[in-house]
């Protein structure tokens, strides 16, 4: 079965107009490392963004999910190490949702560690000229939500899942240049750690 690529990211949310993530997704490749990749826009809504990012994994049999989410502190490209089982809103999402410090999965495991070489990612998009650094930490928002319940579906199934936070950057030209970095970054990893 040919290798599929799903590449997710945010719509504007919080009153804004835009959202970097999906800057950075539009930007990105339609091949990276030889393997085709497919793109959805997901809502910034506790639940809902995993389930339609799910749906659409399983119909293409995605091998390998790359997550993208805004991160408007942050000042470089953010690989996440690991999403926690805990939802909690400072703001509230775009159905109105404001959970605060409620567990994702009631009994669920406290953490899972995404399946894909994080460190590595990050180590080569700085090397490919944008400024990136491994997180520990997706917050408590729906990135963390989406990245929870994804790591949690394909935990054992041989997808594999990582989430990157993108900052909000000057022009169009930075966001291709993200773009660029983080897809010569997977393309590396493909090549090196599963084959191509």
């Amino acid at each position: 079965m040919e290798k599929k690529i799903l590449i997710t990211c945010f719509e504007p949310f919080s009153g804004e107009s835009f959202n970097a993530s999906a800057a950075v997704a539009e930007a990105m490749p339609r091949i990276i490392g030889g393997v085709s990749a497919e793109k959805i826009m997901l809502p910034v809504e506790f639940g809902r963004a995993a389930e339609m990012a799910m749906v659409q994994a399983r119909e293409i049999s995605a091998w390998l999910i790359v997550c993208f989410g805004e991160a408007r502190a942050r000042k470089v490209v953010t690989p996440e190490l690991l999403a926690i089982n805990l939802n909690h809103a400072s703001i509230p999402d775009n159905a109105g949702r404001e959970p605060k410090d409620e567990p994702i999965a009631a009994g669920g495991a406290a953490a899972y560690f995404t399946n894909f070489p994080a460190r590595s990612l990050a180590e080569k998009i700085k090397a490919a000229g944008v400024p990136s650094a491994l997180s520990y930490s997706a917050g408590a928002y729906v990135c963390n939500d989406l990245y929870y319940r994804l790591l949690s579906e394909f935990d054992g199934s041989g997808t594999r899942v990582v989430f990157v936070h993108v900052p909000r950057a000057d022009g169009e030209a930075a966001y291709k240049n993200m773009a660029l970095a983080i897809s010569t970054a997977l393309s590396e990893i493909i090549a090196e750690e599963y084959n191509g």
